[in-house]
């Protein structure tokens, strides 16, 4: 598929998840009754459903999957490796583990973020300082140390699920597995997301020449070490506002922009904007049947980008194959 097509049908999903976000839910609210209270001309219980509720969490989970998906493209590039995902850095864990750490001694709101966001900050930092050398990153030597980081900050959330209390144990497993209840302030996040993708675009012809490996790239002019850099603090705050914002929702980061890769979409001109749009899109959607399908209660949402994803993705695989 052309790039710019796809690009133009990335914006159409927005419109149509959107739509999806603010009609469907508890309380089902026609086509009708959704504009005119999006226009502001009935302040009936719609208005209120829309403005205070739905329009919240739509425009949250629409910056947490494009923060997502953003970030899992840009370390894919960086490391070269279509398999790495937003959370390869040890960031999730982290996150989680400051989470959990707050919900276990009684903490909450702005003292849970902030937990969690010391607890990205810490794997970020152990990351780079054992990763990054004077010459750069040791490839294999990032990887390793996300996915041993990772898997010893899980450790230590099994632990504290073990530990925890049996009211407090729920609310733990919905954060891990991602949960937009309570993620009704997005504007923090959509900041981070538009100066994360400015960003990102200014470096979309060295992100494309770094594919090509190290020495080629410096030698069509590539600042190799500066991009590194850029590339893993951009991925990494993406992934730290993300997760705050949304819990530790998996399978976007790696599916979305593999799947834009299968679809014949190389350039990262076209790439990382595609990417954000269907991310977000993606997410808002199922986060719209995450609220839906079981209402009036609430299922995770990764459970749901998860159970969409994989037919879709398994899809793709085999129609790549057969091309």
């Amino acid at each position: 598929m052309r790039p710019p097509i796809l690009l133009v049908l990335s914006a159409g999903l927005v419109l149509i998840s959107v739509i999806l976000g603010l009609s469907l839910g508890s309380a089902s609210l026609g086509g009708i009754e959704v504009f005119s209270a999006l226009l502001g001309q009935t302040k009936g219980l719609a208005f209120e459903i829309i403005w205070k509720l739905r329009a919240p969490r739509v425009i949250s989970a629409f910056a947490c999957g494009g923060l997502l998906a953003l970030s899992g493209a840009l370390l894919q590039a960086l490391l070269r490796n279509a398999l790495a995902d937003s959370y390869i850095l040890g960031v999730s864990g982290g996150a989680a583990l400051g989470s959990l750490l707050a919900i276990f001694f009684g903490l909450g709101g702005i003292l849970m973020h902030l937990t969690s966001l010391l607890g990205a900050l810490g794997a970020i930092a152990m990351v780079f300082l054992i990763s990054f050398r004077q010459a750069g990153w040791n490839m294999d030597r990032l990887i390793l140390c996300g996915v041993v980081l990772s898997s010893g900050l899980s450790a230590l959330c099994s632990l504290i699920l073990v530990l925890a209390p049996g009211i407090q144990v729920k609310g733990m497993l919905f954060w891990l597995m991602g949960d937009l209840s309570y993620a009704d302030q997005p504007g923090l996040a959509f900041v981070v997301l538009l100066f994360v993708f400015g960003l990102s675009m200014s470096l979309s012809s060295p992100l494309d020449l770094m594919g090509l490996g190290e020495a080629k790239a410096r030698s069509l002019g590539v600042r190799w070490r500066g991009a590194q850099i850029g590339l893993f603090l951009a991925a990494a705050f993406a992934t730290v506002a993300a997760v705050i914002l949304g819990g530790a929702i998996g399978f976007v980061g790696l599916m979305v922009p593999h799947a834009i890769r299968l679809m014949g979409v190389r350039h990262h001109r076209f790439l990382l904007p595609v990417a954000v749009l269907i991310g977000g899109s993606f997410l808002v959607i199922a986060d719209t049947g995450a609220r839906t399908v079981w209402a009036p209660q609430q299922l995770p949402v990764g459970v749901f980008t998860a159970l969409m994803g994989v037919p879709f993705m398994l899809w793709l695989l085999m129609r790549s194959k057969r091309a």
